[in-house]
């Protein structure tokens, strides 16, 4: 569901000098309570000399930034965002609205390898992360995309044991993440409708992790701040276990946002006075990212807005994944005959 713009509680916008008194500012909701002490114990621990905090200007990102702002007493947190290549105008007009409400700098900084180019030279992503990845996996190694039992194709392709198992259902329960019957009747159109075009995961690698380990090793980082919440759902929920990893790459990583709600997230941006981008705020969005990511479940409705709002980001995206919006238009449909034969049957 889009956010709305309601009217917000006005607070005095300003960071504690201790956590007592960041406390005594805080809305009741045991959650946040919490979620404030141990950011507070995170971003003001010796340990940590410089802090790198990921800002993409989404809805979880503007809590996150808020949260982190407010424990920083020391100015530790050097805040980045990543363009993408492929960003909302109205996400960059927000970068500077973030700016100037909270008196920071937000340093640019673009991929090595831009999601235009990433689709060009490894494939277009399809469906999500995990299917994208075995479908390259497959075309690489000049699979033929047929139902012939597990026993015969590990035998022809004992290279890609992992992607033949997901093609053969073989992990359990059989709607595991881990199986293609995760999603449903795609294997039956894979095999009635191969892919004619290159299939990858690879433009989420260029366009934001490999530059984001890159930053954080090169100005010697050893905390990098995130805003995933694991109510969100999706594989980077699934990945994370804890909102705190300890060593993981030379550094640890913290999600402040990790065990939020969207009631926790909701008497935060009340009680704090958080305002969102014009996408939430006027195109009616219910979430931001890399436009038009082929990804997204609700790509239509997404497609329609940015059309609307803006044209020339329209066009581009269309250029970009339009091989993968039209494979996702079959593949829907194959499953919505398929489901209407099931029900006749």
């Amino acid at each position: 569901m889009a956010l709305k713009k309601v009217e917000l509680k006005k607070v005095e916008l300003k960071k504690a000098d201790s956590i007592e008194e960041l406390l005594s500012n805080c809305p009741k909701n045991q959650t946040i309570g919490d979620n404030l002490i141990r950011a507070w114990a995170k971003i003001n621990s010796p340990k940590y000399k410089k802090i790198m905090c990921s800002i993409s200007g989404g809805s979880d990102s503007d809590v996150m930034l808020d949260i982190v702002w407010r424990c920083d007493k020391d100015n530790k947190v050097d805040y980045v965002w990543f363009d993408t290549g492929l960003e909302y105008q109205a996400t960059k007009e927000h970068l500077l609205f973030l700016e100037n409400k909270y008196g920071i700098k937000i340093k640019r900084h673009k991929p090595k390898k831009p999601i235009p180019i990433c689709c060009k030279e490894y494939g277009q992503p399809f469906i999500s992360k995990r299917v994208s990845e075995c479908i390259a996996a497959l075309q690489r190694h000049n699979f033929e995309f047929n139902d012939e039992p597990y026993e015969i194709l590990i035998e022809k392709y004992p290279q890609i044991s992992s992607y033949i198992k997901w093609w053969c259902n073989v992990y359990n329960p059989i709607n595991s993440q881990w199986n293609i019957a995760r999603n449903k009747y795609l294997k039956e159109f894979l095999i009635e409708n191969p892919p004619c075009f290159k299939v990858s995961n690879k433009c989420c690698d260029y366009a934001k992790k490999k530059i984001s380990k890159d930053i954080m090793l090169r100005g010697d980082y050893n905390l990098k701040i995130m805003g995933i919440r694991k109510s969100e759902g999706g594989i980077r929920s699934v990945k994370y276990k804890s909102c705190f990893i300890e060593n993981e790459n030379s550094y640890d990583t913290y999600m402040p946002l990790f065990w939020y709600t969207n009631k926790d997230k909701l008497d935060y941006e009340t009680h704090f006075n958080i305002e969102h981008s014009k996408c939430y705020l006027e195109y009616g969005m219910a979430r931001t990212g890399c436009a038009g990511c082929p990804y997204e479940r609700k790509i239509e409705d997404e497609l329609k807005i940015i059309s609307q709002y803006e044209p020339k980001l329209y066009k581009a995206v269309n250029y970009i994944f339009g091989d993968s919006y039209e494979y996702t238009r079959e593949y829907r449909e194959f499953r919505k005959k398929m489901e209407e034969n099931n029900t006749k049957n």
